[in-house]
């Protein structure tokens, strides 16, 4: 068209030579037409490529509605800016981000011959990204891809505009590639939270004018180059999260106008160099979690414009000097688990902006500085897990903000300030393993936020009853092992306490009745003190309560017979009392009793010859006059009286008789029919002879063999298991009953020692799992039973939900773990714990389908259960801990709304990487889930302590883990509460 235009010019400059006006006029009515014409043909191009970009991906929010080819501008679509100047091409600007996008990345978006600006991170793209992605535009200056789903390799090209290139946090592969040293202009570089390999390339060193460098949370190896040293934009650097090793380079001092420097997370090793005190504009230096060793430099000290130092988890030594005072701007101080010695510094106490000051785990010896507080800004303190000694200073909370005080493990002496006990900011404080004296004042027994409170193992005083306990968010309190006296108090001024702990002190009178009132207890531990009167038959309305030891104590009276309506009481020590009587029969029944002692009581009669009672230690029942159990128990079998008198003996003979009469027909047929109920029976149809048996006795009366096999035909199936296996929705004949049956292939592969495994998974009973109501097999086949639930997947509708309703989810599943592992008979997995396992009800309430031994529950045919699978448990067996792994996958997937089955490769440990490079390095807003993302200023420390216990639990080594019972009770606090402090720490901290 252009060549035409200029034929046409020319002619007409040959026909009006003569009249020169004319043809200007002429001229300038066919430039005009000419640039409209070729305008319409640029419109008609981007037109063609943003529809081409609408056709590839998906839009579920709809974002892209206004993309219609019949609107007149689409310089007016959502997302897309056009330049003003109508002589070059019209889009400059194309931004989509957290629009819930997914599907491949077209590469049509890189081809409008004018844009500067790609956005289309936070959103789910996946796939590869396109080969020609840097070589189609000269012109592009700023292109984010973070936040998505994209895989394979970062392709080759160069665009030598570009300022900003970020392609975190998806799931890019291979090694960064060396051409990545010739996009000479860019400033800012993000390619962290993926799973590249290989070493840094010394080719980024030509980018000269970099101002931001992220390769955190991938899998680069080798050693750190030293050629950073010339990068001497450079303001930060983001290199942690991955195996770097050798020593930190010394040029790396060079670097005069660093800002934040991070290298966290790798193997590095050598002394910290002191080239670092160079960097003379550095505000953050993260160092922790490698292996440096050597005293911490003196000129890091010299750094004035520190705000926050972290050398913690390496294996520095040498005392913290004096030289600290310096850091005047600093507000959080962290050097724990390393091998520092000497003395806490005063100078510490002059910093006036110091606000996390974390120094645990080391060999620190002397006194805390005594006016520590007074002129910081104290928020946490955390000394712990030392040799400290002295007496805890009154300053600590002069800022009023302290919220966090932990001093366990040490040798203070001395009283409780006074001055916490008008500490209203507290919430978790830590006294315990020191030497503190006195009592306590009458405020400390009132702080108001304080929800976890250990003093035990001290020297403590005095009498408690007599102090006003008004501590409304209190759920743990641990006094025990100390010299407390006096009675108990009724209350504590909390009904939310679950783990009471007063054993080992001087306590007399009665246990308080008050204590039904603690609906929440689960725990109550008053062994080892002076007790009297009977053990109250109130504290079997706290329901909830698994743990009671009262031992050695001088209770009298008989053992409550409501005791055993207790319904996950598991632990019972009633030892080294003056208890008499005998021993409730119906107490032996309670299923969740695993561990009973009443030796050194003054029982009598037969012990009980059911559950706990079956497998008795014999020390657990000595110092009694018992008769009967199990030769394990070591009593003599219970004999028959002999009586002489006749008379006597008829009488006796004719009452026992009717009462026997009245007993087996109101009581003991319906015991016996209900247990015919649950019997293995076997029954013949045509399909041959099958073996049938029920764990509910309305199940068993209401299903039928024919309504289990009726079942099983392809309209009715719901669910495909990873081995082919299908699973059923049911319905009974003869009353409508609902179930769910999960087929069997090939039984006979199946391990004999199965099917009484699976008994035991049929009596397990919680609101939170799914349960299973039977199981029948022929030689050929075999079917589960499960009861329906009514609800869906939470892999289905989990990036739809609120905040809310994920953490209600999120504690329902932590609850079913800690039963299955702390409550139960025997202690059971709940095996690859995933979205895919959790059906989520009306009420949004979370049921854990159990994974059975070499079986699968309710999964998804195209589900990948490797992503799930913890590293432990992909090369052996499945461990409690294994489950809190896969719990922990989970809840990163509800705070992010990303899943480590996203990808084709499902590397999981990738996605943990990820979420522990977005929990250090990044703002909330770049991780959280954007369903969830409106809210998150309100839930700031919530979502972000929920992260910190999800990576926690999935820590690579499994005993870093922590137990399902101390998940529970921790997120429970946490989200129940808001609460920005947690009993979990990613330094694996002691708690």
């Amino acid at each position: 068209m252009k060549a035409n235009f200029e034929l046409k010019i020319m002619a007409k400059r040959r026909t009006h030579q003569s009249c020169p006006i004319l043809f200007m006029s002429m001229l300038l009515i066919f430039l005009f037409a000419n640039t409209c014409a070729l305008h319409g043909d640029d419109d008609d191009d981007e037109l063609h490529l943003l529809l081409s970009f609408k056709a590839s991906i998906n839009d579920p929010l709809h974002s892209l509605s206004d993309w219609n080819p019949s609107s007149n501008d689409f310089c007016k679509w959502q997302g897309i800016t056009c330049n003003s100047n109508t002589t070059s091409s019209r889009i400059n600007t194309v931004e989509l981000s957290g629009k819930n996008i997914s599907g491949k990345v077209s590469a049509a978006i890189f081809q409008f011959p004018g844009i500067q600006t790609i956005d289309l991170s936070s959103n789910q793209l996946s796939g590869e990204l396109p080969w020609e992605m840097f070589s189609v535009s000269s012109s592009l200056r700023f292109l984010n891809l973070s936040n998505n789903n994209l895989t394979g390799p970062i392709p080759s090209g160069s665009i030598s505009h570009l300022e900003t290139l970020d392609l975190s946090n998806n799931m890019l592969s291979g090694k960064i590639p060396p051409h990545i040293g010739s996009f000479w202009s860019l400033k800012f570089l993000d390619l962290g939270g993926n799973v590249l390999v290989g070493n840094i390339p010394t080719t980024i060193t030509n980018i000269s004018g970099l101002q931001y460098l992220t390769l955190a949370s991938n899998q680069l190896v080798g050693q750190i180059p030293r050629q950073l040293g010339v990068m001497k934009s450079l303001k930060w650097i983001y290199l942690g999260y991955n195996n770097l090793s050798g020593p930190i380079p010394i040029q790396i001092g060079e670097l005069n106008s660093l800002n934040h420097l991070d290298l966290v997370y790798n193997n590095l090793t050598g002394n910290i160099p002191d080239s670092i005190g160079n960097l003379t504009q550095l505000q953050y230096l993260f160092l922790y979690k490698n292996k440096l060793t050597g005293s911490i430099p003196r000129s890091v000290f010299g750094l004035k414009k520190l705000i926050s130092l972290d050398l913690s988890d390496n294996f520095l030594s040498g005392e913290i000097p004096e030289a600290i005072t310096q850091l005047q701007e600093l507000e959080i101080l962290h050097l724990f688990s390393n091998g520092l010695t000497g003395e806490i510094p005063s100078a510490l106490a002059s910093l006036p902006r110091l606000q996390v000051l974390q120094l645990w785990a080391n060999k620190l010896s002397g006194q805390i500085p005594k006016d520590l507080g007074k002129r910081n800004n104290l928020t946490v303190l955390d000394l712990s897990t030392n040799s400290l000694t002295g007496n805890i200073p009154e300053s600590l909370c002069a800022s009023a903000r302290l919220f966090k005080l932990i001093l366990f493990s040490n040798s203070l002496t001395g009283f409780i300030p006074n001055s916490l006990s008008t500490c209203n900011s507290l919430r978790r404080v830590r006294l315990q393993n020191n030497m503190l004296s006195g009592e306590l004042s009458p405020g400390f027994t009132k702080l108001p936020l304080v929800y976890f409170l250990d003093i035990s193992a001290n020297n403590l005083s005095g009498r408690i009853d007599a102090l006003k306990w008004d501590m409304p968010g209190l759920q743990m309190l641990n006094m025990a092992s100390n010299k407390f006296f006096g009675n108990l108090p009724e209350s504590f001024g909390s009904d939310v306490i679950e783990d009471l702990d007063l054993s080992d002190n001087g306590f007399s009178g009665q246990i308080p009745t008050g204590f039904r009132n603690l609906a929440d207890l689960m725990q109550l531990k008053l062994s080892h003190n002076k007790l009297s009167g009977p053990i109250p038959e109130e504290l079997s309305s706290c329901e909830k309560l698994v743990l009671l030891d009262v031992s050695h104590n001088q209770l009298s009276g008989q053992i409550p017979a409501r005791l055993s309506e207790m319904p996950v009481l598991g632990l019972l020590d009633l030892s080294e009392n003056q208890l008499s009587g005998e021993i409730p029969k119906n107490l032996g029944g309670v299923e969740s009793l695993v561990q009973v002692n009443i030796s050194n009581n003054h029982f009598h009669g037969s012990l009980p010859s059911t559950g706990a009672f079956l497998a008795i230690n014999a020390s657990a029942v000595a110092g009694n006059d018992l008769c009967g159990g199990e030769a394990m128990s070591g009593l003599p079998p219970c004999k028959s009286r002999s009586f002489n008198h006749p008379t006597w003996w008829f009488l006796v003979f004719c009452s026992l008789l009717a009462a026997v009469v009245v007993a087996v027909a109101a009581v003991g047929f319906v015991f016996v029919l209900r247990r015919k109920d649950l019997e293995l029976k076997r029954v013949e149809n045509e399909d041959g002879i099958w073996e049938i048996q029920f764990f509910e006795s309305k199940a068993s009366r209401s299903i039928t063999i024919e309504d289990i096999l009726s079942s099983a035909k392809e309209g009715n199936a719901i669910a495909m298991a990873r081995n082919g296996s299908v699973s059923y929705r049911g319905k009974s004949v003869l009353n409508g009953t609902q179930f769910v049956v999960k087929e069997m292939n090939d039984v006979n592969s199946i391990s004999p020692s199965f099917w009484s495994e699976i008994v035991q998974f049929g009596k397990l009973r919680h609101p939170n799992i799914i349960k299973m109501i039977g199981i029948c097999r022929s030689q050929k086949t075999g079917h589960l039973v499960y009861e329906y639930c009514e609800g869906k997947l939470l892999s289905e509708i989990l990036r739809n939900l609120s905040w809310e309703r994920r953490r209600k989810i999120a504690t329902g599943i932590a609850n079913a773990l800690r039963f299955l592992h702390c409550y139960c008979s025997q202690s059971f997995v709940g095996g690859h714990v995933s979205p895919e396992k959790v059906i989520v009800d009306g009420n949004d309430e979370p049921r854990l389908c159990l994974t059975l031994p070499g079986l699968v529950c309710t999964d998804s045919k195209s589900f990948s259960y490797s992503a799930y699978v913890s590293p432990e448990a992909s090369e052996g067996g499945i461990t409690e801990k294994s489950d809190i792994y896969g719990f922990g996958l989970t809840l990163i997937e509800l705070l992010t709304g990303k899943s480590p089955a996203d990808t084709e490769f499902g590397v999981h440990e990738s996605f943990v990487e990820w979420a522990r490079y977005c929990y250090s390095d990044c703002h909330l807003d770049m991780w959280i889930d954007p369903t969830i993302r409106g809210h998150a200023s309100d839930n700031q420390n919530e979502l972000v302590e929920t992260m910190n216990i999800a990576l926690h639990c999935t820590a690579g080594d499994p005993t870093a883990r922590p137990c399902a019972d101390e998940l529970y009770r921790t997120l429970q606090s946490v989200l129940s509460r808001g609460s920005c402090i947690s009993g979990l720490t990613l330094s694996s901290k002691p708690l």
